[in-house]
């Protein structure tokens, strides 16, 4: 049983690439956690696509005994975080079952608009903040240059900041000095009733639902009863463990202790994040604060290329779903594409993650549609609806207005390329709200749309500043403004997968370039195929495919003109009936590339 004193709680905190999961390898290599023989490289990084990307997903735990200088023998519980954006939730969860952080700033890149919004996270719950420069071997490390920038963009002392490279090992023995010294122990009642954070939940093939709590009054033992304070849902516990990365059993746990349990919970559905936990008997007086749920921003609908793996991909939706809480679906068909799911997800990264994941991991190949935002519809009898597919867009003369959310975000930039950054924001309809500078950088602030976010910002972003721009963005609520619903008809049938929101002013110019992109990616056929984007009945631009033709009149030698001429008109009669019944196939490739616009 591990005294108060002895403990300490700690995230790591840092952008993108900073460093932290290679922070966290150190670590665990340097106490002896684990044996030689069984590490590796990101080794809290436990998915495939985790692994492959080199970016951390899931916030993962690991504890760590540590024998300080001092002599005495200390519990160090790490929580490794994500660095990106749309996993930014996971990060916020993370910070409340912990009491301090370790702030990692690449030392020759500097302060990134993440590390930013990583450390505020950090400092509104109240955590103690250690900044660590890492990769100090490089050539371009800078280490004063950093520890000034994060005194002037951050605020946090940063004269003792420690100086390390998670890839030699220089340093790494300070590091866990300083978390023992410079964080604070947990406080916490070892008699009073059980009170414990639900910190995460995820399915176990073998285990059913493993629930990882960190523990703040009371004890929990094998064996216990415990109620869950906002499901009011009784269990008994199976198994305690602590994962020193693999789980190990123990009798019980107390107080600023972070362990897992399991206790035949069916779904992850029925574990919320936040929630407390006490004795069935023996209950607390008040639950913890929780979190907010997470909120899905982006909508898309994803549909199997084979409509005879429809089955297969609700199974997988539902499996993944038991993994991530903040990924919701519900079932939806198209015209064109059959039946499928309309999916909401945190950001464009997490898409793609849960789309590669299901055609990783269950084989089966999909069709996703544009991404779309939830747009709050104002109707003139006064009500409101919430619209999460442009397809399902009500009659026009019922809408009074229409409202899109709206993001602040926050990008940081070297000065050379300020420029391109700001006709960017101003080209996708965005409000400057701030410009400052920190040394050579600036960070301005902006206010956007998210609809014009979500398609391919990020990326053009990256292009025009050569990837040194980054990029942060949080929620700011909705706002009125002239929005239109543009249609694709190909060959006269609207496509529905291909229905977008578009802002008035921008319709003609995003309609027509829709129209020429289509035109290159559709393969022709034995018609002719008219390809028009419209907005209600109205078409605002249109490309024609041309058939393809067969020579018909190659038999005709000598004789009189009219000969060609009634084979050419049997041809053409021929087309025309074909168009009215001929099916366009629009391939898979065409959907995906058509909805990356404005390249």
């Amino acid at each position: 049983m591990a005294q108060l004193t002895h403990i300490r709680n700690f995230s790591i905190v840092a952008h993108i690439d900073h460093g932290k999961s290679t922070l966290a390898d150190r670590l665990i290599q340097m106490t002896g956690t684990v044996a030689a023989r069984d590490m590796k490289a990101q080794l809290l990084d436990s998915m495939d696509i985790e692994r492959e990307r080199g970016i951390t997903i899931k916030a993962n735990s690991v504890r760590i005994e540590y024998p300080a200088k001092d002599g005495e023998t200390y519990i160090l519980n790490l929580i490794d975080t994500p660095g990106h954006v749309d996993f930014a939730y996971e990060v916020s969860r993370s910070m409340q079952a912990v009491e301090g952080s370790l702030l990692v700033v690449d030392a020759s890149q500097g302060v990134e608009a993440q590390t930013l919004a990583n450390v505020y996270q950090a400092l509104d719950a109240d955590h103690e903040i250690v900044p660590v420069l890492n990769k100090v071997d490089l050539p371009a490390a800078d280490c004063d240059r950093v520890a000034e920038q994060i005194e002037d963009v951050i605020g946090i002392d940063a004269t003792d900041a420690i100086q390390i490279s998670a890839k030699t090992g220089v340093g790494i023995p300070d590091v866990l000095e300083a978390i023992v010294q410079r964080l604070p122990c947990p406080e916490g009642e070892r008699d009073a009733p059980l009170k414990a954070m639900l910190v995460d939940s995820w399915y176990d093939p073998y285990l059913g639902v493993v629930v990882m709590i960190r523990v703040m009054d009371g004890v929990i033992k094998k064996g216990d009863e415990i109620r869950m304070m906002q499901t009011d849902a009784k269990y008994r516990i199976d198994k305690l463990a602590v994962l020193r990365p693999k789980m190990e059993d123990i009798a019980e746990l107390g107080p600023g202790e972070i362990g897992i349990l399991t206790a035949s919970i069916k779904q992850v559905r029925d574990t919320k994040v936040g929630d407390t936990i006490t004795h069935d008997k023996k209950r607390t007086a008040e639950a913890l604060p929780g979190f907010a749920p997470s909120v899905p921003v982006v909508f898309c609908g994803l549909f199997p290329v084979d409509n005879a793996e429809f089955e297969d991909l609700r199974d997988a939706i539902e499996k993944l779903a038991l993994n991530d809480a903040s990924f919701s679906f519900e079932m939806e068909t198209s015209a064109a594409l059959g039946f499928g799911f309309r999916c909401g997800f945190l950001g464009l990264l997490h898409l793609e993650v849960i789309r590669d994941r299901i055609e990783r991991e269950y084989q089966i190949e999909l069709i996703t549609t544009a991404p779309s935002v939830v747009y709050h519809v104002h109707m003139k009898d006064g009500t409101m609806a919430e619209l999460h597919n442009p397809a399902d867009m009500p009659d026009m003369t019922l809408i009074d207005h229409l409202e899109e959310p709206r993001i602040k975000a926050t990008i940081m930039v070297p000065d050379e390329y300020l420029g391109d950054v700001l006709k960017l924001c101003q080209e996708r309809r965005g409000i400057q709200i701030d410009l400052t500078y920190a040394g050579s950088r600036a960070m301005t602030v902006y206010d956007l749309p998210l609809n014009e976010v979500v398609f391919d910002f990020y990326d053009r972003l990256k292009s025009v500043t050569k990837g040194y721009a980054s990029f942060d963005y949080q929620m700011e609520g909705y706002r009125e403004d002239h929005l239109v619903k543009m249609q694709v008809l190909v060959n006269e049938e609207p496509v529905d997968a291909l229905s977008i929101m578009v802002h008035r002013d921008r319709a003609e110019q995003r309609g027509r370039a829709m129209c020429e992109k289509l035109k290159e990616l559709i393969p022709r056929h034995m018609f002719k195929i008219p390809i028009q984007a419209a907005i209600g009945g109205r078409v605002i631009a249109r490309e024609t495919l041309s058939a393809m033709r067969k020579d018909v009149t190659a038999k005709c030698y000598g004789g009189d003109a009219t000969r060609k001429k009634k084979l050419l008109e049997k041809q053409k009669a021929g087309k025309k009936k074909m168009r009215q019944f001929g099916k366009v196939d629009i391939p898979q490739e065409a959907f995906i590339s058509a909805l990356k616009m404005d390249g």
